[in-house]
């Protein structure tokens, strides 16, 4: 298990002069963007939607809207690739909430087609940065409830209600889940990344 947005912080000085171009309505620059994204959008949709052609799709519509939104994005306020992985995660979401995204869900879970390996090598790959090992060694170190609640909720976007509900659990005890396994997370990463 990992967090996407960790891979997308590792060069954002080019990401920088990529939206700089975006702005300036350079399609190439949208192309750059891809290049850099596109495999890492599609393996967060994936997961979310578990759906190959609904993913494809979804990942053109990231792009699309990041295209046309991209002149409200300020590089002040956050880095372009966590919030292009924010956007794909939502268009997601978003998808899930639909009614044509919780036939196909349905449809899916009936199937049993998911392909887990078709991402082993993506996860093993990502695993090379330093800032993911770091990541991945403070994602371990949470117990097995804190797991489950930032799991369900980054990729299946599940509010805390929805998340009691799912685990059975009274919404209380899943909000102290949500807040321990953030600050574990946050204390790690802090101590990790300014060492």
């Amino acid at each position: 298990m990992f967090f996407p947005i960790l891979f997308a912080l590792a060069d954002a000085k080019a990401d920088r002069e990529i939206a700089k171009r975006l702005k300036n309505r350079e399609q190439d620059a949208l192309g750059q963007l891809y290049d850099r994204y596109g495999r890492l959008v599609y393996s967060i949709i994936f997961r979310i939607v578990k759906n190959s052609a609904v993913a494809e799709d979804l990942v053109q519509e990231t792009f699309l809207r990041v295209w046309n939104r991209v002149q409200g994005f300020d590089e002040e306020k956050g880095a372009l690739g966590p919030w292009v992985l924010t956007v794909a995660r939502n268009r997601a979401i978003d998808y899930l909430r639909s009614i044509d995204g919780r036939m196909s869900q349905s449809m899916y879970e009936l199937s049993g087609n998911e392909s887990p390996e078709m991402f082993g090598n993506l996860e093993k790959d990502m695993l090379n940065s330093d800032r993911a090992r770091v990541l991945h060694e403070a994602f371990k170190k949470l117990n097995e409830n804190q797991k489950t609640v930032i799991e369900l909720a980054y990729f299946e976007g599940l509010s805390q209600t929805e998340m009691a509900e799912k685990m059975n659990q009274p919404l209380g005890t899943v909000k102290t889940w949500v807040r321990t396994a953030l600050q574990a997370l946050r204390n790690e990463l802090g101590e990790a990344l300014t060492a």
